[in-house]
This record gives structure tokens, sequence and C-alpha cells, in this order.
């Protein structure tokens, strides 16, 4: 519909909703000469809090009316794109078991990796960036354009999102005793320590097996080696005046 619409020459086009909404209006406006205007209201809303333009409806709808437009790195994972986080292991498990429930919400989401955590097994996985090759034991993997998942959730606090760049960050195990204090630096955007963090314009990811991958929360299965790239200020936003050239 989106791709239409660019194609009928329309100058705006509005995605309502969440992360996973955003995705797929944005991949269509992609296509075309449009731009992309949002109005969250998502369960998590990653990329309208990275920009501002998360709050209530009459502010976002306020910025549809006079915002200035920004142009936004686009990620891409074998073909597919994403505009806040992409990644693998514990949070791809999350997504695929949190998109099948009844009712969501960020209390659902976290009793979701509740009960999950104890059951999953961390993996080894190689990671080739800038010429370096590393070997790492992963729970978690992201690959990040905003410096949030949503909720304030912020897995890579130093991410610009039109900086031609991918963060990624790799948390390690996760055991009782560290997953307090990860979670508070999660939450307090401090997450620099305890983890690996990596920037780059390419990453290609080798785990022994297929397995999921999630693109803002919708999950895919891939092979075992991963290629993620980066296309820069691809995507025309509308952001409040005073992101426009955060």
């Amino acid at each position: 519909m989106a791709e239409r619409a660019g194609a009928e020459h329309c100058e705006l086009i509005v995605a309502v909703g969440g992360d996973g909404t955003l995705n797929e209006v944005a991949r269509g406006v992609l296509r075309t000469d449009s731009v992309l205007g949002l109005v969250p209201c998502g369960s998590g809303n990653g990329l309208g809090r990275h920009l501002g333009i998360h709050g209530s409806v009459p502010h976002a709808l306020g910025i549809l009316r006079s915002g200035l437009v920004r142009r936004i790195d686009t990620g891409w994972v074998e073909g597919i794109p994403f505009f806040t986080v992409a990644g693998l292991g514990f949070e791809a498990e999350i997504s695929d078991r949190f998109n099948r429930l009844n009712h969501r919400g960020f209390s659902r989401y976290l009793m979701t990796a509740a009960q999950m955590f104890a059951a999953f097994k961390p993996f080894e996985c190689r990671i080739e960036h800038a010429g370096n090759s590393e070997q790492v034991r992963v729970f978690t993997l992201a690959v990040a354009n905003s410096d949030q998942y949503g909720n304030n959730a912020h897995i890579a606090p130093s991410a610009r999102i039109d900086d031609g760049l991918l963060d990624l960050t790799v948390v390690p195990p996760v055991g009782f005793f560290n997953a307090v204090p990860l979670l508070a630096r999660l939450f307090t955007g401090t997450l620099r320590t305890g983890v690996t963090h990596r920037q780059a314009d390419r990453f290609v990811i080798e785990r022994n097996a297929p397995g999921l991958v999630h693109t803002d929360g919708e999950t895919h299965m891939l092979g075992p080696r991963i290629e993620f790239t980066v296309k820069p200020r691809s995507l025309p936003i509308l952001v409040p005046a005073i992101r426009a050239t955060l």
C-alpha cells in the first residue's frame, strides 16, 4: 500500500503503529520519493523514542504538520531492511514467542523473557568486521541502527541513526548475579561495560546452524552465515525540528 501510494505521488505516507508496522510501511517508502511520517502507538516504539516522536498522539500529529525531514540510515540483513534493531539469540527467541501472544505490552514482554531465561542456551559465533575476526560466546546479539529496542532499553547507547554505521552489541552468557546489573545499565543508557561493542558499516556473523533473526521485532529463519550492511541516509522521515540535525 505504501509503495502504491508513493507511485501515485503521495508526498507523505504515515505509519500508525509500533516498530513492526513502521518497518512494513518504511519498506514501501524506500522504493518511492515519498516522506515517511510516524504516529507511534506500539508496545516499544524504539524509533519513535530515538527520534523524539514518541509521546501523545497530538504531539505526533503536530510533527506531521510542522516537522522537518531528516534522512536516516537503513540497516539490511540478508536482503531484509530494518530501521531500529536487528538481532539473534535470546532477543530473537523472545520476539518470536512474544509475536504469538494474544495480548502484548511491556509487562508481557518481561514475563516472556523471564519464562525463557533459564531454558535458553548461549552459543558460539564468529564476527567479521572491518578486516577483523573474533570468536564470541553469545547470550544475545544486537545490530542496532538506533540506540534502543524500545521502552528506553538502550542496547547501543552510542548509536546514531544517520552516521552510516551499525552498532553491534554482544551480551555474553548471563547468570543470576550479573542479570540485574545488566538490566539496570540497559534501562539507564549505560550499557558499555560487561558487553562487546563494535561499530562498522558491515558485519558478518557465522554460527553453527540456521536460526531465528529479528528485524524490528519481526522474526525470520536465516542460515548460519548472516551479513548485515547499511545504506546511509536512505529513508526520509519527519521529525521534530529540534531533532532534524542531531
